[in-house]
């Protein structure tokens, strides 16, 4: 199979999870409505293992690897954080505080760029990344069906549609990532190191807050599982 072939399947796979979970979300109502909430408030967390997961065992290795080491690496990481907060505190003043559909664009599109880079350098670790961002997409996207819903009060066909049209901007990326940035292995690394910033400042921002709930201990267990899972992939890939 052509590798272009490869990263449009893999990223629209991944994309493809938003809209599953989307889906998954727009069963609402479950009953009784503790379990509703612990539910939710599990896969809020769960989508943040996840992405701690992607950071620690994919993007940061790649990228400190595809910048060779450099110390170079801290501040591009420092810069991505910052600039999420800029970007999330402008949306904010926008009126368009949604950060679950925030943090997903802004993960996703530079992982999908830099998993097109990975697998035209031929790096074991593309299958990986291409894993982690479907994992993540999935509570992601269930997460902001509902956040969507509760701020604009959209319906659920308004809100798939809507999230069915962020699909796309993978393979985009993918693609973009596999022409122009193989020949760049210090710019790849940069955007994953920066990414990773990012979603560090997302998770402890946006995502670990609102998966607590009082008196209740179940849903920071999601963020083990979330974890716990990404390690297993990694380690699954590495063995075989």
């Amino acid at each position: 199979m052509p590798e272009i072939v490869s990263i449009i399947l893999l990223t629209g796979l991944a994309g493809s999870c938003i809209l599953i979970g989307g889906i998954l979300a727009s069963f609402e109502h479950i009953r009784p409505r503790w379990f509703e909430r612990e539910v939710r408030h599990f896969v809020i967390a769960f989508g943040g293992g996840i992405l701690l997961g992607a950071v620690s065992v994919v993007l940061v290795p790649e990228g400190i690897k595809n910048m060779d080491d450099s110390l170079f690496s801290i501040p591009i990481m420092l810069l991505g954080g910052a600039t999420f907060l800029l970007v999330e505190r402008w949306l904010g003043l926008k009126k368009h505080d949604s950060p679950q559909l925030l943090g997903m664009m802004l993960d996703y599109v530079p992982e999908a760029l830099a998993l097109g880079g990975l697998v035209a350098l031929g790096s074991p670790a593309a299958p990986l990344l291409a894993l982690f961002i479907g994992l993540q997409n999935l509570p992601e996207g269930f997460n902001s069906y509902r956040e969507i819903n509760r701020n604009n009060g959209h319906k659920a066909s308004k809100t798939l549609l809507t999230m069915s049209a962020l699909i796309p901007l993978g393979p985009i990326a993918g693609v973009v990532g596999y022409l122009y940035l193989s020949s760049y292995e210090w710019l790849l690394g940069a955007i994953m190191l920066f990414a990773s910033g990012g979603i560090l400042y997302i998770i402890f921002q946006d995502i670990a807050p609102q998966s607590r709930l009082a008196k209740h201990w179940g849903p920071p267990l999601g963020a083990v599982f979330g974890f716990c899972l990404a390690l297993f992939s990694e380690m699954l890939v590495q063995t075989n």
